[in-house]
């Protein structure tokens, strides 16, 4: 296994780290976890180098953190670090901060937790986080020894990203999803290099955008895959990340533990500066093509918002043209469900116009919030 630096944190963690997010489950029942496959994954990945293993409150519907407690029994919790993080949607005062915090350290059945985050962070978190108090109160967990470092995951975009990172120095590391496919979106390479400049760690997830980049690409794709050296579709992803020195660590949610090894094998071959310059080129020609499959031309400048109905019109269009592109609208419909709340889906529009008048692409956007509905909901 191949280890990295993490700028102002004096640990070395694995190229690779396991996400807790996507364990194996029973009938299709993301709340019922297959407790021995994936505590024999876990423990697998650790025997083999990983030492960074990643949960969050919310994820298998509360069910992750108490499995990853199950995985590091017999000695394996020493051999890790534990990563997750505070429900952001749930922070409404300062006592919610420690019910939770306290919460989450039993179900992980440890006297302290070593890398914690606030969870998804944005601009309506970032300014009720200023309200409660969150930077303090981290601060504090430090001090009592609770956590080792803090920091927040992110979903938004990179004006966000910035201001977040300016508005308090003592982050110590940011979670950003980024792969080959999401350059120019949420914090983009454009937050991985200015995170970088402040002197805060990045970790990587969606290292494989959900593990679209590993399914069979259109045939145009495949043939400008041709041109480049011989790797299967998950190395290309994990490589290119790792190829970048202002990634610290690279995030997977493994489900087999065939995909647990095969991470594990390309992990051992990463380098920075691996991939030349003619590959790298051929990554933004494949990005490129990707994106000529996107339908609906929104360019997601943002004339059309903010909608008098509060619709989420550029985030929509943003997540029917991916799963266009990738063939997946299940998937699709699985994100629709889970990060728009009825108040924002597209069935809010009411046909006012005032977004078309502002759209410089001339996109008839209430045709496509009605499709968009529809390829969501059925």
């Amino acid at each position: 296994m191949k280890y990295r630096d993490m700028k102002k944190i004096p640990f070395k963690p694995s190229a690779l780290g396991f996400g807790c997010m996507r364990l194996p489950v029973r009938n299709n029942d993301q709340a019922d976890i297959d407790e021995d496959k994936a505590i024999e994954m876990i423990r697998y990945a650790i025997d083999h180098g990983v030492n960074y293993i990643d949960t969050a409150y919310a994820y298998h519907q509360g069910n992750s953190e108490l499995l990853v407690a199950k995985a590091l029994k017999d000695g394996y919790r020493e051999k890790v670090k534990i990563a997750t993080k505070l429900p952001s949607w749930l922070i409404n005062t300062p006592d919610d901060m420690d019910r939770y915090f306290e919460e989450q350290r039993k179900k992980l059945d440890t006297d302290h937790i070593d890398f914690y985050m606030l969870h998804t962070m944005n601009r309506k978190y970032l300014e009720n986080y200023k309200k409660v108090k969150a930077v303090d109160w981290l601060e504090n967990l430090k001090d009592k020894g609770d956590i080792s470092y803090y920091g927040f995951s992110f979903h938004d975009d990179f004006d966000c990203f910035r201001d977040i990172l300016d508005y308090y120095d003592g982050w110590m590391f940011a979670q950003i999803q980024y792969n080959y496919m999401d350059v120019d979106k949420q914090a983009g390479i454009r937050g991985l290099k200015y995170a970088h400049e402040k002197n805060v760690a990045v970790i990587v997830m969606e290292p494989l955008h959900g593990g679209h980049l590993t399914k069979t690409p259109p045939p145009s794709i495949a043939e400008m895959w041709k041109k480049a050296p011989p790797r299967s579709l998950s190395e290309r992803g994990l490589l290119w990340l790792w190829n970048q020195p202002e990634v610290s660590l690279v995030l997977s949610g493994m489900t087999t533990l065939d995909q647990v090894k095969d991470n594990i094998q390309i992990a051992d071959q990463s380098e920075i500066g691996l991939l030349k310059e003619e590959e790298l080129k051929i990554i933004d020609e494949v990005r490129k093509e990707y994106e000529k499959l996107c339908p609906i031309p929104c360019g997601r400048c943002g004339y059309c918002v903010p909608c008098p109905q509060g619709v989420a019109i550029p985030d929509i269009f943003n997540l029917y043209n991916e799963m266009i592109m990738y063939n997946d609208l299940q998937y699709g419909k699985m994100l629709y469900g889970f990060f728009f709340p009825s108040h924002i889906r597209a069935d809010q529009c009411v046909e006012c116009g005032a977004c078309e008048s502002h759209c410089p692409q001339s996109v008839e956007i209430i045709q496509w919030l009605k499709k968009c509905h529809t390829a969501f909901t059925s």
